[in-house]
Formats: structure tokens, C-alpha cells, sequence
């Protein structure tokens, strides 16, 4: 043990707003309460936890830290999907620990994942989710001079694939994963060589074999599109 430096600190009293905070996680956990659904008012929740306001607004804020709760203004707190920051908060750190091998694995899960994502979709996408594919590539068409609007669309794309599998864990993950090669996309487009127009390319193509509920072919051209991210991402690294 180092000298002089004290490693860990004797444990505190849990403060009250952190018991607030262990009840709501508590029911949100055993599925008593769930995505979307409304907190009661800040008076109602002070009155039965016995608790006062001030407590209420710390134990809030600390859920919406925690990605537990959404607060929308003037609307109430809502009970919020935390997995897919939970994910995108560990993803990251792994990627900070290590960044060249952290990006270099997320996009070998995206290649593992992705193109059986795409076939789920092609059985499984609604004509929502379908919608939702068209405007994202509309986009990203309309967008091949602004690089932040390209990568928005872009992730919109991969995620309106993922959520055409109707599966939430899906949508949580590769929501982590694309946001967090975001900074990798942004130098694929900017390296001025292509990288945007044949992923579009392969986008559309990937689109059409989901409308025409190709399974197998939307798998496939998944599986282009990503060794071409792939490739683009080691050129920029190694322009030799």
C-alpha cells in the first residue's frame, strides 16, 4: 500500500435523497414501474416518501444523472430507458482506456452484429420502420456537404435497422456502438475520397432488400458495407 495516500474513506450515512434514489431504482428494477411511464408531482412524491421537496429534487436529478428518468419540461419526470447509456458509459470507458484497439473491437462487433441485424429486419420491419430507413437515407443524400447532419442520419439509419428487429436490447447496443464511432465516421467523410458516396451507395442497397424482405441478401450487403467502413477507417490510419 502507498504511504501517505489514503486509498479508501470510511463509509458515510446514506443521505436521504440517496434512499429516494435506491426506492425508484427499486421499482423500476422489479418492472413496478417502466419505460415511459409518469413520476407523480414533486408534492406527491415528498408527501409519501415523507420527505422534503428539496430531498425530491436531488433524488430526481441524481436519477436523471443515471439516466433512469427524463424530465421534460412543463410535461413531468418520466420513467426512461437507462440501458443504452449504462452501455455507451462502459463502452466508452474500455474505448478510453485503450482507443485504438477500443474502436478497432467495437467495429468488429458491429461486423458481427450488424449483418444479422439486417436480416431480422428485412423479416421483421414495419412500414414505420421502413419509413424511418427512407428518411434517413433522404438525409443523408441531402447532406453530403455537412458533415455533423451526414453522421446524425447516419446513425439514424443504423438504428432505425436495429429497432426494424423489434428488439430492444438490440436498439440499446448498437446505439451505444454508433455513437461512439461517431468521431471515426466524421474522419471517413472528411478524408474527401469517397468514403460518404459508396456507403450511401451501399445504404440504398441495404434499404431495398429490407423492402423487398430479402433476408439473406440484406445480410450480405450488411456485411459489404461494413468491411468498406472498415477499410476506409485503416486507409485514413495508414495512408500509405
Amino acid at each position: 500500500m502507498l504511504q501517505g495516500i489514503t486509498m479508501f474513506e470510511p463509509f458515510h450515512q446514506t443521505r436521504l435523497y440517496e434512499q429516494v434514489v435506491e426506492r425508484i431504482e427499486k421499482l423500476v428494477f422489479e418492472g413496478q414501474l417502466n419505460p415511459g411511464d409518469r413520476l407523480p408531482a414533486e408534492r406527491e412524491l415528498s408527501e409519501q416518501f415523507n420527505v422534503s421537496r428539496t430531498v425530491i429534487r436531488e433524488a430526481v436529478k441524481a436519477l436523471q444523472e443515471k439516466g433512469l428518468v427524463e424530465i421534460r419540461p412543463g410535461v413531468g419526470t418520466f420513467v426512461h430507458d437507462g440501458m443504452a447509456n449504462t452501455m455507451r458509459q462502459s463502452l466508452g470507458r474500455m474505448v478510453m482506456i485503450d482507443r485504438h484497439h477500443g474502436l478497432h473491437n467495437l467495429t468488429q462487433v458491429r461486423e458481427i452484429f450488424e449483418p444479422e441485424i439486417a436480416a431480422i429486419a428485412a423479416q421483421n420491419a414495419t412500414p414505420k420502420d421502413i419509413q424511418a430507413m427512407e428518411a434517413a437515407v433522404r438525409e443523408m443524400d441531402q447532406s453530403m456537404s455537412d458533415v455533423d447532419r451526414y453522421i446524425t442520419a447516419d446513425h439514424e439509419f443504423h438504428l432505425a435497422l436495429a429497432r426494424a428487429t423489434q428488439n430492444t436490447l438490440i436498439v440499446d447496443l448498437i446505439d451505444s456502438i454508433v455513437d461512439l464511432l461517431a468521431q471515426q465516421r466524421r474522419l471517413i467523410f472528411l478524408a474527401g475520397n469517397g468514403g460518404p458516396e459508396r456507403g450511401q451507395q451501399h445504404h440504398r442497397n441495404i434499404l431495398t432488400a429490407i423492402i423487398n424482405r430479402e433476408s439473406k441478401q440484406a445480410h450480405n450487403l450488411m456485411t459489404r458495407h461494413l468491411r468498406q467502413v472498415r477499410d476506409d477507417t485503416e486507409h485514413q490510419e495508414d495512408p500509405q
